[in-house]
């Protein structure tokens, strides 16, 4: 009885070892396979451009972010500024007050009138000396006075023009107790410093403008994919409120100092300003590169059943075997695959693929 058991047995065993073994095995007959219209190719090796995520934010140059203060200090009389102000360049963005400022105007017309006084003794002293009615040295120190005197009141000049006041519309009749502090770009206010009847100190930092007409787009970019960025790039930016508006964008400068994060900055130039796009807001971007050259099938050798991936080894005989794989970036009609070192050299289905799944399939259910 036991070794007619053992007998008995050994059947069942090797029609299941037949059974599993060609599970993933389509067999098809001549007719079905020129229905089919299948196609054999083998792997072909191809450069395919992959997809780098970057993050960042918009952002503006130097040169648009504008810090406003005064050169001579003093109290803040009057200021309507509050962050988000539009402005335009002339704007009056406060008005400040200090007796420095009479002071100084003060010093101003009384060096432009000695100066005034001091000419005409030197032009007096010139004609003289020509003629011999006085001394070298009697001219030579007139004129050392004259130029000095106008030395002083140039400089005074400049420190007039230095806090907003035009020295040619200052005369006695006008002296003035306050200065106004002037935007000088179009733009809005960004930060307010200080508050009405606070003390600034000369240098004191009053207002931040910015200018947004010129945003960028800064990206942090990690070390291990700089060497995949260029300059003149183009990627695309997007935000996370909108990310199906893309905005077109060229990289301008890559940094070339490394953070602690081991992370760089890229700076890229928007291909059209938009106003919605506010400094500070935060963006991502897609950056098309190019991958080294891999393995590849055409997209139509490539099936997915159950979120998976599988191709088809051809296997001879009107046979093709069902072997899964792992996908990655598609281009031109061609999609990297990892493959088996074994099957390098292979057959596979490059056309008819999903017609191989239908036909194992209902074979399978008909089992």
């Amino acid at each position: 009885m036991l070794l007619l058991i053992s007998c008995g047995s050994e059947p069942s065993t090797e029609q299941t070892q037949t059974s599993s073994s060609n599970e993933n095995v389509a067999k098809l007959s001549e007719q079905q396979l020129k229905n089919a219209g299948i196609e054999i190719g083998k792997l072909s090796q191809q450069a395919i451009s992959s997809i780098l995520k970057l993050n960042g934010k918009v952002d503006v140059p130097p040169q648009n972010a504008i810090s406003i203060s005064v050169p001579l200090g003093g109290y803040l009389k009057s200021t309507n500024m509050i962050p988000g102000t539009q402005i335009r360049k002339g704007d009056v963005l406060a008005t400040m007050e200090d007796v420095q400022y009479i002071q100084l105007q003060q010093d101003y017309l009384t060096a432009k009138a000695q100066f005034s006084y001091n000419e005409s003794e030197y032009n007096r002293q010139r004609d003289l000396n020509q003629s011999k009615a006085t001394s070298d040295k009697v001219f030579e120190q007139t004129k050392a006075t004259y130029e000095t005197q106008n030395i002083l009141m140039k400089s005074l000049e400049q420190k007039l023009r230095l806090i907003g006041l035009n020295p040619e519309n200052i005369n006695a009749n006008n002296i003035s107790k306050s200065i106004a502090v002037l935007s000088p770009i179009n733009g809005y206010v960004s930060s307010v410093n200080a508050n009405i009847g606070k003390y600034i100190n000369n240098g004191d930092v009053l207002f931040e403008l910015v200018d947004p007409s010129n945003t960028r787009l800064v990206l942090t970019v990690f070390e291990k994919d700089i060497a995949q960025l260029s300059i003149g790039q183009k990627l695309y930016g997007y935000t996370n409120a909108n990310p199906e508006k893309k905005y077109p964008c060229t990289i301008l400068l890559i940094s070339q100092n490394l953070a602690d994060n081991r992370s760089a900055q890229v700076h890229c130039k928007f291909e059209q300003q938009d106003k919605s796009l506010l400094p500070g807001m935060f963006m991502n971007a897609d950056v098309e590169v190019t991958s080294s050259t891999q393995a590849t099938l055409p997209n139509d050798a490539i099936v997915r059943f159950e979120n998976k991936h599988y191709v088809f080894v051809d296997k001879g005989a009107n046979q093709f075997e069902m072997i899964e794989t792992q996908v990655g970036n598609s281009e031109n009609g061609y999609t990297t695959i990892s493959i088996n070192e074994d099957l390098k050299e292979a057959n596979f289905a490059t056309k008819g693929a999903y017609t191989l799944l239908m036909t194992l399939k209902n074979v399978k259910d008909d089992e």
